[in-house]
């Protein structure tokens, strides 16, 4: 009798090498961009010898590993995110000794692919533990222990952060008031749409069709038809004027962030009515339930999944979105991304991205696990 076999499935392992070559590259390429300011070209730094090494050693590790035992994988893909962090803070570090205070020290491309080297590798990690997804966010745990701790203030991101300060939580709450406004305008008109449309065939294509056409018009070309209708019924209603209604700024953001939320919270509240089995309304109706009662006794609580689903969609969307309304004046993370465009200056574009990047994930997850909590208490429409 042969013993069953520990290692990681095939595909999970090519998924595990597939990680192991950017990072690879990644030690081997310049770890830091030392500028003496922040728009001056800068001199690209490399890995001594023996990080190099280690570096290596461990981006071969997690593929190794997944050979003989699944389990010892997300360990090893933890350990290769976690030294990537810390010799990103140790290198920067480095470099800015004895330099001016107005230097700046980067991370280089080596940096970014043996980060991305690392989350292919987590993830392949998670594959490897279906039973343990968690595993894939261990590494939140060592980066917080490097922001918190200062191991990361000389990172030239950190230090831009530091100098705008009040600025840049300003710019957050900013893009938080914008997706948060916007996503609960889309909810407001969105569900009772959905409602009324879930019974009506034509009514819901004609739904879906509009929000659809709607999405299909890139962000900043609607962004630019809205200024021109909301400047004039601005100026034909001085009391919307007085409100606050304009033809750039948070009037024409917010419009153009509700519109592209609409077809993810209609289609998500459509698809969760509509996928109500039929034998469960007609044993409600056998119960003597009225139309209304089916739906808030019935329908909504099996269709809750689906459409706090959609409400994910949108949310998501929304935050890379938000980004562009900083071109009209609205505000948000995306005045950081363009300012940095503008002068050539990647650490502020980084300022900006970063933020929403990790903003999108942690919602996308949060409400994802949200969604699969529901459905597991209230079951779901299919």
């Amino acid at each position: 009798m042969t013993a069953p076999h520990r290692g990681a499935p095939r595909d999970v392992r090519l998924v595990l090498w597939l990680g192991a070559l950017p990072m690879l590259a990644g030690a081997w390429l310049p770890w830091v961009l030392l500028r003496p300011n922040r728009l001056a070209p800068g001199e690209p730094l490399r890995l001594d010898p023996g990080w190099l090494l280690g570096a290596a050693a461990l981006a071969l590790l997690p593929a190794l590993v997944g050979h003989w035992r699944r389990g010892w994988v997300w360990p090893a893909a933890t350990a290769a995110l976690a030294l990537g962090i810390w010799l990103l803070g140790q290198e920067t570090a480095a470099a800015l000794v004895g330099q001016a205070p107005f230097a700046r020290a980067s991370a280089s491309s080596g940096v970014w692919l043996y980060l991305l080297g690392a989350g292919i590798a987590l993830f392949g990690a998670a594959q490897a533990s279906p039973e343990r997804r968690w595993v894939g966010w261990v590494w939140l745990g060592p980066l917080l222990a490097a922001a918190l701790s200062g191991h990361l203030n000389a990172w030239s991101v950190v230090v831009e952060g530091r100098s705008e300060g009040a600025r840049w939580v300003q710019e957050l709450g900013q893009h938080l008031r914008l997706v948060g406004t916007a996503l609960g305008l889309a909810t407001l008109l969105g569900t009772p749409l959905a409602i009324w449309a879930a019974d009506r065939p034509r009514v819901a294509g004609a739904a879906l069709g509009l929000s659809s056409g709607l999405q299909t018009l890139p962000s900043l070309a609607l962004l630019g038809l809205l200024i021109a209708p909301l400047s004039a019924l601005a100026d034909a209603v001085p009391a919307l004027r007085a409100a606050g209604l304009s033809g750039i700024g948070i009037s024409p953001a917010l419009t153009a962030l509700t519109l592209y939320a609409l077809l993810p919270v209609v289609r998500g509240g459509l698809l969760g009515l509509q996928g109500v089995p039929a034998g469960v309304l007609d044993a409600a109706r056998g119960m003597g339930m009225t139309r209304t009662q089916r739906l808030w006794r019935v329908q909504a609580p099996l269709a809750l999944p689906l459409w706090l689903g959609g409400l994910r969609q949108a949310a998501v969307v929304l935050i890379g979105v938000a980004a562009v309304a900083a071109l009209i004046g609205a505000g948000g993370l995306g005045t950081y991304i363009f300012k940095g465009l503008q002068s050539a200056a990647s650490d502020l574009i980084l300022l900006g991205a970063v933020p929403a990047a990790l903003l999108a994930v942690a919602v996308d997850a949060g409400l994802r696990r949200l969604e699969g909590w529901l459905g597991t208490r209230l079951g779901r429409a299919e």
